[in-house]
C-alpha cells in the first residue's frame, strides 16, 4: 500500500500493479514502491481527489472529500493506495485528472518516450496511475535514481564531514601550537616572578632580622618605662593619700560651720514668728476693743453704671453683636488659645455649590489660611472621606490642619471626636450649619456658629 507523508502513523508494503492496462497487458513490478515514489502518488491522488464528485469516490475516500490535499494525504493515505491499486475505475480517473495537470508528460508516457529532463520520480508516479507500457521499468528506473542520488547526497555529505573534520584538526593544530607558545610565554615570566619574589623573601628575612632587634630594644624600653611608672605611681599614691586627709579635714570645717548657720537661722526665724504672731494678737485684740463689725462694701461698688432695672432690653441688644455679625467671629478667635474647627463641605456647599469638589476645597483652604494668618489662631478644616472618588494629592496651606475622615467615619464624627480631644476651658469654635453636630458640639463645651457667618467673614476680607 502507499503511505502518506514521512511522518505518517502507518506504512505498509505496496501491492505490485495488477489488472488490465489501456496499453498493454498486466506487468508485475517487482518489490515495493520506492519510498519517494509512494509519496508522490499519495499527493497526486489527494490534489486530484478535489476534482472528482462524491458519487465517483469510492466509498472509503468519501469522508476525505472535505479534507484539504494535505490533510487527505495525511489522514487517507492507506485509504487511496487502496483504492488506486483495487478500483481500476477511480485509477482511471485519477489519471484523467493527471492528464489535464500534466499534458506533456503524459502523452510522452503515452508514446513510450519520457522527457529526459522530467523529474524521475514524478514520471514514476505518473506511470504508476497511467500504467503505460513498460510502466514497471519506470518505476523500477526511479526507484535506482533515487538510491543513486540518495547515495551522491551521502557521499556529498561525507566529503563535507572529512572538510569539516579536517578543517577543525587544523584549527585544533594551530590551537595546540598558539596554548603551546602561550604556556612557554607564561613559564618564562612565571620563572622570572619567582626569581624576584626570591629576592623580595631575602629582603623580607632581612627586614625581619631588623623587626626582631628593634623589638628586643623597645623592650628594654618598656620595662625602664614600667620601673618608671611604678615609682610614680608610688608618689601619687602618697600624694592623693595626703589629699584625702586635707579634703577630709576641709569637710569637717565645712559641715562644722553649716550647722552653726542653722543654728543662727532657726533663732531668726523663731524670733520672726514670735513678732508675726505679736502683731496678729495686737490686730485681733484692737478688733475685739474697737468693737468693728465685718466689712460689706467692696471697691467695685464705688464704679458709677446704670443699674439692671434701669436699662431697658433694646438698650441691651443694641451693645450685644448679632449671631450673623462676622465681628462675632473675630471676636470668638481673639480669645487666647482659641481653636476653629471648620466642617469643610457644610461649608463650600452653602457658599458655592456649583464648583467641583477640588476647587472648592481649594477656595475654602485659601480663604482659611488667610484667615489663620490674620487671627493666629489654630484652624483645623474637616472633609468627608467617603466624597473622595480618588486619592487627594493636597498641600495643606500654612497655619490649616486638613483632615479626611475614614472609610465608615463620617466627617460629623471626626468633629466631635476633636472637641471631645480638647481639655475643658479651651475656646473652641465648630462651623457647620448642620443642627446636629452644632448641638453635639455645644454639649461638649464648644462654640458653634453657621457656615453662612464663615463665608461672610471670609468675603469681607
Amino acid at each position: 500500500m502507499v503511505d502518506g507523508t514521512d511522518g505518517g502513523p502507518e506504512r505498509e508494503p505496496s501491492v505490485p500493479g495488477a489488472g488490465p492496462e489501456p496499453h498493454g497487458g498486466p506487468e508485475p513490478l517487482e518489490g515495493p514502491l520506492p519510498e519517494k515514489v509512494r509519496r508522490r502518488v499519495v499527493s497526486l491522488t489527494g490534489d486530484a481527489l478535489g476534482g472528482l464528485t462524491v458519487a465517483e469516490l469510492p466509498a472509503p475516500l468519501r469522508q476525505y472529500a472535505r479534507f484539504t490535499p494535505q490533510r487527505r494525504t495525511k489522514f487517507g493515505a492507506n485509504a487511496m493506495a487502496a483504492a488506486l491499486e483495487g478500483e481500476p475505475a477511480f485509477r482511471e480517473r485519477i489519471a484523467e485528472q493527471l492528464r489535464e495537470r500534466f499534458p506533456e508528460l503524459t502523452e510522452a508516457l503515452a508514446s513510450g518516450t519520457p522527457p529526459p529532463a522530467a523529474d524521475p520520480v514524478d514520471v514514476a508516479a505518473v506511470a504508476y496511475v497511467l500504467r503505460p507500457v513498460d510502466w514497471a521499468k519506470l518505476v523500477a528506473a526511479a526507484g535506482e535514481e533515487a538510491q543513486r542520488a540518495q547515495a551522491e547526497r551521502a557521499g556529498e555529505e561525507a566529503q563535507r564531514e572529512l572538510a569539516r573534520l579536517r578543517a577543525e584538526l587544523a584549527e585544533a593544530r594551530a590551537a595546540a601550537r598558539t596554548e603551546g607558545e602561550r604556556g612557554r610565554g607564561e613559564l618564562d615570566a612565571l620563572r622570572k616572578e619567582l626569581e624576584s619574589t626570591r629576592r623580595k623573601l631575602r629582603s623580607a628575612q632581612s627586614d625581619v632580622q631588623r623587626g626582631k632587634a628593634e623589638t628586643r630594644r623597645l623592650r628594654e624600653d618598656v620595662e625602664e618605662l614600667r620601673s618608671t611608672a611604678a615609682a610614680e605611681k608610688s608618689a601619687a599614691e602618697s600624694e592623693s593619700r595626703r589629699l584625702r586627709t586635707r579634703l577630709a579635714e576641709a569637710e569637717s570645717a565645712l559641715e562644722a560651720g553649716r550647722k552653726a548657720a542653722r543654728e543662727g537661722r532657726s533663732m531668726q526665724d523663731m524670733r520672726v514668728r514670735l513678732l508675726l504672731d505679736s502683731v496678729l494678737d495686737a490686730a485681733q485684740g484692737l478688733r475685739r476693743e474697737l468693737a468693728l463689725p465685718p466689712t460689706t462694701s467692696r471697691p467695685a461698688d464705688a464704679v458709677d453704671a446704670v443699674e439692671p432695672g434701669r436699662m431697658t432690653p433694646r438698650d441691651v441688644a443694641a451693645r450685644a453683636l448679632s449671631e450673623t455679625d462676622p465681628e462675632l467671629l473675630d471676636q470668638l478667635l481673639a480669645l487666647p488659645q482659641s481653636h476653629l474647627v471648620v466642617d469643610g463641605y457644610n461649608v463650600t456647599k452653602t457658599g458655592y455649590p456649583t464648583m467641583p469638589l477640588d476647587k472648592q476645597r481649594l477656595r475654602l483652604l485659601g480663604g482659611l489660611a488667610g484667615l489663620a494668618a490674620q487671627s493666629g489662631a489654630e484652624v483645623t478644616c474637616v472633609f468627608d472621606g467617603a466624597e473622595l472618588a480618588a486619592p487627594v494629592l493636597l498641600a495643606p496651606p500654612r497655619g490649616v490642619r486638613v483632615l479626611f475622615s475614614k472609610p465608615g467615619q463620617t466627617a460629623d464624627e471626626l468633629i466631635r471626636q476633636l472637641v471631645r480631644a480638647e481639655p475643658p476651658g479651651r475656646a473652641v469654635v465648630v462651623v457647620s450649619s448642620d443642627r446636629e453636630v452644632a448641638d453635639g458640639c455645644a454639649a461638649a463645651g464648644a462654640r458653634p456658629v453657621s457656615s453662612a457667618l464663615l463665608l461672610r467673614r471670609l468675603g469681607r476680607t
